[in-house]
């Protein structure tokens, strides 16, 4: 299999070095071997890489999932097989079963955001102590799946419209654990500058300066008790509109064009 799988998709996706070690994620009889590829896609994404299958009904290897899962084939080759759900989580300390139904059993039920915390508090460098179980497409996981859990997993979604399909709650699962501690973030808002350095506070004065011999020559700031009012608000806009060096450059260029290219 992993030789076939080599041969479909070139290994993409390598992980840093540092990358803190994510649940594994057991699939407990998946139904399409397309939906298994999808979540292989969907964990690297993430940077989630530990698969483990429970008896998928249309047996392993699967090429339809090599297929869907677009570049993470390597999740793929290194997913383990196991024949029930006790044997896949025999190794692991603390279990989360994703299902959004009630099962009639006394369980804490973590949200995402909840379970991506325990899960990042347990899991220690080399050693993976947490798992997630996700059941089949058609029907989620059996109460026998879910009795060998140590707590359920919700995704708090609108109740009158809650169900996902299978990688969609894999990607949400995995993505809540990444974003608690994401190392492939910059920060909560950063600027794309694309080639074009951001402009200088400088940059930006000296076409303040242009802009407000323009406005006076013009006429418009004919009100000397109103004039630094009206270039503070100029300013204000300029200084906070994260522009960058051709930003500036090309707003020059309008100016002389509105100005009918005289030299100012």
């Amino acid at each position: 299999m992993k030789n076939a799988m080599a041969e479909t998709y070139k290994k993409t996706g390598d992980l840093p070095a540092n990358m803190s070690l994510g649940p594994a994620i057991i699939l407990v009889r998946p139904q399409m071997g397309e939906n298994i590829g999808m979540c292989a896609r969907a964990m690297l994404n993430c940077g989630v890489s530990e698969l483990r299958l429970v008896a998928p009904r249309d047996g392993w290897p699967n090429e339809r999932a090599v297929v869907t899962a677009a570049g993470a084939a390597h999740v793929l080759e290194n997913a383990r097989i196991f024949s029930s759900t006790a044997e896949a989580v025999a190794d692991l300390e603390y279990i989360f079963a994703s299902t959004a139904r009630e099962r009639g059993m006394s369980k804490e039920i973590y949200t995402t955001e909840a379970a991506a915390r325990k899960i990042r508090s347990l899991n220690t460098p080399g050693q993976q102590k947490c798992g997630i179980l996700f059941g089949p497409e058609r029907t989620g996981l059996e109460n026998e799946d879910v009795a060998r859990a140590s707590a359920v997993l919700h995704v708090p979604l609108n109740p009158g419209f809650s169900s996902l399909n299978l990688a969609q709650a894999v990607l949400l699962s995995c993505y809540a654990w990444l974003a608690a501690d994401n190392p492939f973030s910059a920060g909560d808002v950063t600027l794309e500058t694309g080639v074009s350095e951001p402009a200088t506070q400088q940059d930006i004065e000296n076409l303040a300066l242009r802009l407000e011999k323009a406005l006076f020559d013009s006429g418009f700031l004919n009100n000397a008790e109103k004039n630094h009012i009206t270039m503070r608000n100029i300013r204000n806009f300029l200084f906070r509109s994260n522009a960058t060096q051709q930003d500036i450059q090309t707003l020059h260029g309008i100016f002389v064009s509105l100005m009918g290219k005289k030299s100012w």
